[in-house]
């Protein structure tokens, strides 16, 4: 799917439809898209991102690399990660696939980590014209699943690009993560500070304190961004109406949604869903 001038965050709570075990998306931005706004967070796909134009910087398991053209990241299922992305033009595609779908791949030690690679001459050319085939056959194609397994062991062959510590412990959404899967179950009721503080066991000035040094907001707006992307996705992939949506993932009115929604996207709920078809 090419998504041109269309500020989409490449950080997403990723769902994958009922029954499927794979999702395939390009996204394409030009020069005017702004830098990437931070947001830590994992979920339950296992994803691999392959860059086309990008610069700026991936960060999981307490490690920063450096991303430029050509380069690719993988994300374990759970693993916390965040990217962070300069502005101008740029372009990715993302391959989210069902953990136990990687599980089941023979010899796929290599994808117990998260890492950051750049893959070059033959491994290169492999490599792009599995994503292309992909991207042209969609995911529900007979031969999607394997082709995405195959995708991911090219992947895990490609040099490694070293990083750096970041002075974060390996997993630092640990502590949080009571208050986070609470979040992540059910949107549409997510649990106040306070409450939040108290699935951590911890003081809410503690708790507050503690998850905006570690994910650089406070917790009603990492609710707010966390019910933002879950929206964006859903207006792309067609799921309901805008009014269900706004109403499924919490807020008050699809007034109030459309409002929240294009200060953060500067478009409205139908002009996203209308642009990223």
């Amino acid at each position: 799917m090419m998504v041109p001038h269309l500020d989409r965050p490449i950080c997403e709570p990723v769902e994958l439809r009922p029954g499927a075990r794979l999702r395939v998306r390009h996204v394409a931005e030009g020069r005017g898209a702004e830098p990437s706004t931070p947001f830590p967070h994992y979920h339950d796909v296992c994803e691999l991102v392959l860059f086309g134009q990008v610069r700026g910087e991936f960060v999981a398991d307490g490690v920063r690399y450096p991303l430029s053209r050509g380069c690719l990241v993988f994300v374990p299922s759970l693993r916390q990660h965040d990217f962070t992305l300069a502005g101008g033009a740029r372009d990715w595609t993302l391959v989210q696939i069902d953990p136990g779908t990687v599980a089941s791949l023979p010899g796929g030690e290599s994808l117990r980590s998260a890492f950051c690679a750049r893959p070059r001459g033959a491994l290169a050319q492999r490599i792009g014209v599995l994503v292309e085939w992909l991207r042209e056959a969609g995911e529900d194609d007979v031969l999607a699943t394997p082709s995405a397994q195959l995708l991911l062991l090219a992947a895990a062959q490609a040099p490694r690009i070293e990083g750096l510590a970041d002075g974060v412990g390996a997993d630092a959404l640990r502590r949080l993560r009571p208050a986070i899967e609470r979040l992540r179950r059910d949107p549409a009721n997510a649990p106040s500070a306070e409450q939040a503080a108290a699935l951590c066991a911890l003081s809410p000035a503690y708790f507050s304190r503690r998850f905006h040094q570690q994910l650089g907001m406070a917790w009603s707006d990492y609710v707010r961004t966390h019910r933002l992307h879950l929206a964006s996705q859903r207006l792309r992939d067609g799921e309901g109406s805008v009014a269900e949506i706004a109403y499924a993932l919490g807020f008050s009115t699809p007034s109030h949604f459309g409002d929240v929604f294009q200060r953060h996207f500067h478009v409205t709920p139908a002009e996203y869903r209308r642009r990223g078809r």
